[in-house]
């Protein structure tokens, strides 16, 4: 394998690279000497590596931006845990070298049409009609849902990662179903598939993904309880009705904590499990993605999301496939 067809996390601490990679996200800030630096993000289909382009000039900050591919010639490094590229030099990339972002996403490891069919499925189980009208007119009016991340970095920080955190919630919720005939399959399904359409409107996309300024100062959980209820009123559907604050509770509730962002607890057992079943995938999903990152035998990095815990990867037993492209 040549080091032009080799990928970000094909290199090993200590070597040397050179390929061209995707500006995922460029931050200026000042050091303390008081200069310019840009903390960068790098990726391509195997993942997102930081680095910092120390001293940097206004022309540097001028070309080196978010969604941007540059050819990128450094040393991967180890920095408090974490991987980290440590940049000899960098230049914008020639069209032959490969500029297209949309080659250096890590995309959902299902293909697009068959998520969609899948989504589609569940909903035609949704047998209240109010909800059922709901959740088809959202995922109508909100179609690059199905393109979307599921968040800036933590988990399903990938092409189409958005629903397919979604699914992976409604096939988990299926197994609470089948395991417990007290639970309201339709509520938990419409929950599960409107609870993070928000994210459509906090983010800018998978190229470059940043927060909106609706997405900083509101948050995916007020957006999309907003889309509901404007969805509400153009299908003339009663939001004081038993069956629409049942939905929006499930919705508003997801987060499970104020803390953490929702304006009330759960206080309805559907709302509990999908923020249970919300909360199991995205850990599964974070510590997947590290172990893809870390040798059989060793510890992760350090995860933010997971309170800042290292994990162990067994020597034998688990594989953890790489995402890729589908």
């Amino acid at each position: 394998m040549t080091n032009m067809a080799k990928r970000l996390f094909d290199f090993q601490n200590g070597e040397d690279l050179k390929i061209p990679v995707l500006i995922k996200s460029a931050d200026v800030r000042v050091a303390k000497n008081g200069k310019k630096f840009i903390a960068l993000v790098f990726q391509d289909q195997s993942g997102q590596i930081t680095a910092k382009l120390w001293d940097a000039s206004e022309a540097d900050i001028a070309q080196y931006k978010a969604g941007e591919v540059v050819l990128l010639s450094g040393k991967r490094e180890l920095y408090q845990d974490k991987p980290q590229i440590k940049i000899h030099s960098m230049r914008l990339a020639t069209q032959e070298e490969g500029n297209d972002p949309q080659q250096f996403l890590q995309r959902a490891p299902e293909p697009e049409s068959e998520i969609i069919d899948a989504i589609n499925e569940f909903v035609f189980e949704i047998t209240n009609a109010n909800w059922n009208r709901i959740v088809r007119k959202l995922l109508h009016d909100h179609p690059e849902f199905y393109e979307f991340p599921a968040a800036k970095s933590n988990h399903h920080a990938f092409a189409g990662g958005l629903a397919f955190h979604t699914l992976s919630i409604l096939r988990l919720a299926q197994s609470v179903v089948n395991q417990y005939s007290s639970v309201n399959k339709s509520l938990l399904y419409a929950g599960a598939i409107l609870h993070d359409m928000g994210k459509t409107i906090e983010m800018t996309g998978p190229v470059s993904t940043e927060y909106t300024l609706a997405g900083n100062l509101i948050g995916h959980i007020v957006l999309v309880d907003e889309a509901i209820v404007e969805a509400a009123k153009e299908l003339k559907i009663n939001l004081e009705a038993e069956d629409m604050l049942m939905l929006r509770h499930v919705v508003l509730a997801h987060h499970g904590l104020l803390e953490y962002g929702s304006p009330v607890r759960p206080q309805l057992l559907e709302a509990q499990i999908l923020h249970d079943l919300d909360e199991l995938d995205a850990s599964i999903n974070m510590l997947t993605t590290a172990y893809q990152h870390a040798e059989p035998g060793d510890f992760t990095e350090r995860l933010f999301g997971m309170d800042n815990r290292r994990f162990y990867r067994p020597t034998k037993g688990q594989t953890y496939p790489d995402p890729g492209t589908n």
